[in-house]
């Protein structure tokens, strides 16, 4: 089996690549040199292409595709032309006119882009909600954006290019609770400041309201100034509150769902449709895209 890593833009196809080696050989291709240097000395196995043209070439049965965001429909419409499965890193749009885009496309149902935190055990093991027990949710993401403050990965905190902190960190609290409560739901309002990281382009902190077409209400939390990472998902019934927590564990290629999400994109590989329908990855990015704008 030969898996491509289309683009090394983040830290998540370092990773993925970790996992991936394991089971497939693996051909990378990314323009930054420092980028691909830094992979090649991780994976010295991985076969090297110069171009997305030449890595697709290749014929890989499945491909890993991070590139900024604003390349992402082009390379992804050159992925999907081949027809093999495909996972997207997250998020697949920070934007409007990137959205569009994305919806111009005819993305088929070995498609899969996520937030990884979907696929994390302590979430996977949750019980189907049952939306008309529930009056209101919320998730809380604690992830630092430090880092960005220091000028790496400048796109990532571009609003109108990475779609900054309400996006990137965003999506893994829209993503679970969309996961759980499904994809009829629409952004009420949302907001972000800086109260930390001061060389930000974008925020550290944000917030989001949400409601979904049954009359549930959410919110999405995001503090991007903290000591440590985490995930938490509340839901509030009548007789009380429920709590999912996500963290790394000893372990957190596992804990916070990197390798469910490998293993996902290997069944995709092997035929099966992705397990999270474009549909459901279709409302996250609007959510997101809408949050971008409301907060600006």
């Amino acid at each position: 089996m030969r898996i491509a890593l289309a683009g090394l833009a983040t830290s998540h196809p370092f990773t993925d690549a970790r996992t991936l080696a394991r089971h497939a050989e693996l051909v990378v291709w990314e323009p930054d040199p420092e980028r691909l240097r830094r992979f090649t000395e991780e994976q010295p196995a991985a076969t090297v292409k110069g171009s997305l043209d030449e890595l697709l070439a290749a014929d890989p049965d499945g491909v890993v595709l991070t590139v900024p965001n604003p390349r992402v429909p082009r390379a992804l419409e050159a992925v999907l032309e081949t027809g093999v499965a495909c996972f997207v890193n997250k998020p697949a749009a920070a934007t409007r006119a990137q959205l569009d885009a994305l919806d111009r496309l005819d993305v088929h149902d070995r498609v899969l882009s996520s937030s990884v935190l979907r696929f994390a055990p302590a979430f996977a093991a949750v019980e189907p909600v049952e939306p008309a027990e529930v009056l209101a949710v919320r998730a809380t993401v604690r992830h630092d954006v430090g880092l960005w403050a220091t000028g790496y990965n400048p796109w990532q905190d571009t609003p109108d290019e990475g779609g900054g902190t309400m996006v990137t960190m965003g999506i893994h609290g829209v993503e679970l609770l969309v996961a759980l409560l499904g994809p009829d739901v629409r952004l009420a309002g949302a907001a972000g400041a800086v109260r930390h990281y001061t060389g930000l382009r974008s925020e550290d902190t944000g917030v989001m309201a949400l409601r979904w077409e049954s009359g549930i209400t959410g919110t999405v939390e995001i503090l991007g100034v903290s000591d440590g990472e985490s995930y938490t998902v509340t839901l509030h019934r009548r007789d009380g509150a429920e709590s999912i927590v996500i963290e790394s564990g000893e372990d957190p290629v596992k804990g916070l769902g990197y390798e469910g999400t490998i293993e996902a994109f290997l069944a995709m590989v092997a035929g099966a449709p992705s397990p999270v329908p474009w549909k459901e990855t279709r409302a996250v990015l609007d959510v997101l895209v809408s949050a971008r704008e409301a907060a600006r």
